[in-house]
């Protein structure tokens, strides 16, 4: 788990860099800081010696008056590098926010098949925010502290080689004891994260089906699991911060032995009257004004510890690779589409697998330009594993598939989108316009090509039921919006992307009788001109169909023509249609 100066690096300057001028401007203020605080002591000197010494009432006034300009000017740079280090860190992490979204969004769906969006968003939130003061003041503060402590080490060896040498010691001891204590913490704060990421994919998963945890009575089994992440959860949070108090009692130590060494010194050489009692005072100061250049980079290696944590996870997560290659540059023509099947065999599993694990067993077949498939089965069968292949969700582990004659692998992952147009069970709303949920944030589809569809599946009147019409906000759980309401914009989807191919998984099943016959029209319209594949349960689901496939355990039962199935007795399609049965043993 360690981390190497290569990967803090290369996060500095990939972040970094492009704000520049910022962090010039805040490393400007922070060393102007520095440098106003190492003076000020000296000012204070001058002022008591000169009291001391029964000096000019004048001077003393003036001396005051200097020590507090100078201290106020101080505050003033403190505040300028503050607000450029908070908008560095916000820049900084939000980018890197930016990155990791883009990167969880190109992995395929066997990396999010095994995670939670719960746990992912506190990997690209959680982790990122522990980064937010390694990007702004890591580097910079440690860098000038450490300028600080020079400085006053250098002070004080022209003031006296003797309290110059004490106060080296001191510094160096305090540095090397933080430093090796630096990664204690390290392994128990990935612990907590880990945990941290754990329970927010937990409370996710339960928000989000809180309507069946309700309506089936699991609010206490929930209310179980998490006691059970609080107790796992507490007891490593007390082995993280027991280990950072490690490194607070060992910096409280260090800075009263440095304020014994400092009032030794002092008192020694003031005795010898090598120092004036003000030089006692600029020791004793200086001393003090050490203690805080320390204590920022104790806290500095204690947000370390926890900024090591992180950046492994968000490491570990960006070099995680999607296993779908990105394709090649072999283009898919425009139109109705020909779905090729060459001995493809596919399963779930990241390993290598046996045939005991496959989805889908040596599936072969052909399916014209133009046509309509009936893909049939009991579930389980493979039927939406198939379609998942042809959309490149995942790559079968043998075989080739063809779509218009180019094989999908060939092609570039980013263009079958706009070749295939799917329609499920479930339809998903976002948390945005009407128009964007139906056009999928495709600017170039005008309006009235929206209207014009939202009237043929009869959706207009609905529309002019919202508020805002098209500006009108939906979300996962729109009010007023019907099941059937939410499958017919399934559809107009589909209808605004024109695909080649159009893929019907169950559409229909959450469909009232009305609303169903309804939109068996705007299907047929849909089909016209494209090839599509219906995935049905319910043989009548297919009437339309030019060809049938029904798979059984993964591997292909039958294929053929429908009305040369519908001829043949000894065929299952047949046979199931004899018998009577408008389910297929679902």
């Amino acid at each position: 788990m360690k981390i190497g100066l290569k990967q803090y690096w290369n996060l500095l300057v990939d972040y970094l860099k492009p704000q520049k001028g910022r962090v010039v401007k805040f490393a400007i203020a922070l060393l102007v800081s520095i440098g106003l605080q190492i003076l000020n002591p000296q000012i204070l000197r001058y002022f008591i010696d000169t009291a001391v010494a029964g000096g000019d009432r004048q001077k003393l006034f003036l001396t005051a008056f200097l020590f507090i300009v100078v201290a106020l000017i101080t505050q003033a740079m403190s505040i300028t590098a503050a607000f450029y280090g908070e908008n560095v860190a916000w820049t900084a992490t939000n980018a890197l926010r930016a990155d990791l979204v883009k990167h969880c969004l190109r992995l395929d769906l066997s990396f999010h098949k095994y995670r939670t969006p719960g746990e992912l968003v506190e990997r690209i939130d959680g982790d990122v925010q522990n980064l937010s003061e390694f990007f702004s003041k890591f580097t910079i503060h440690i860098l000038g502290n450490l300028l600080m402590m020079l400085g006053v080490i250098v002070v004080l060896f022209y003031e006296d080689w003797r309290a110059g040498l004490a106060i080296l010691l001191f510094a160096l001891t305090a540095l090397s004891t933080l430093i090796k204590l630096r990664t204690i913490a390290v392994f128990h704060w990935g612990g907590y994260r880990q945990v941290s990421a754990e329970f927010f994919g937990f409370l996710g998963e339960q928000l989000t089906g809180i309507e069946d945890i309700r309506a089936n009575g699991a609010k206490n089994y929930v209310m179980h699991r998490f006691y059970k992440f609080i107790h796992s959860w507490l007891p490593i949070f007390h082995k993280a911060r027991f280990a950072d108090t490690i490194l607070w009692v060992t910096t409280n130590g260090i800075f009263t032995v440095g304020s014994v060494i400092s009032l030794t010194v002092g008192a020694y050489l003031w005795s010898q009257q090598a120092i004036t009692i003000g030089t006692v005072y600029l020791l004793y100061y200086y001393t003090t004004i050490l203690s805080e250049p320390i204590e920022q980079i104790r806290n500095q290696f204690e947000d370390l510890q926890q900024a090591d944590a992180s950046i492994y996870r968000i490491t570990d997560l960006l070099q995680v690779q999607s296993q779908l290659s990105a394709g090649g540059d072999k283009l898919i023509p425009p139109g109705a589409l020909s779905i090729a099947f060459e001995n493809v065999s596919f399963g779930y599993n990241d390993r290598e697998i046996g045939t005991g694990d496959l989805v889908l067993q040596d599936i072969s077949f052909h399916l014209p330009a133009g046509q309509v498939l009936g893909l049939l089965g009991r579930t389980g069968s493979g039927k939406s594993s198939l379609a998942r292949l042809l959309l490149r969700l995942y790559d079968p582990q043998s075989g080739v598939i063809r779509l218009g004659d180019v094989p999908i692998d060939q092609t570039q992952l980013t263009e079958l989108p706009g070749k295939i147009g799917l329609v499920t069970q479930d339809v998903q709303l976002f948390q945005t316009t009407v128009r964007n949920n139906l056009t999928f944030f495709n600017q170039h589809i005008n309006d009235d090509r929206i209207y014009e569809t939202l009237e043929m599946l009869g959706l207009s009147e609905w529309l002019r039921s919202l508020p805002y019409g098209l500006d009108t906000n939906l979300g996962p759980d729109s009010s007023g919006l019907s099941a059937g309401q939410a499958q017919l914009l399934a559809f107009t989807r589909v209808f605004l992307k024109d695909p080649g191919l159009v893929i019907l998984d169950e559409a229909s099943s959450r469909l009232d009788p009305i609303t169903e016959k309804f939109i068996e029209m705007a299907i047929n319209k849909l089909l016209m001109g494209r090839t599509g594949i219906i995935i049905a349960h319910r043989l009548a689901t297919v009437e339309r169909a030019n060809k049938i496939l029904i798979l059984e355990k993964g591997r292909v039962n039958e294929y053929g023509e429908r009305e040369e199935l519908v001829k043949n007795p000894q065929s299952r399609f047949a046979q199931l249609l004899q018998a009577g049965l408008t389910d297929l043993l679902v």
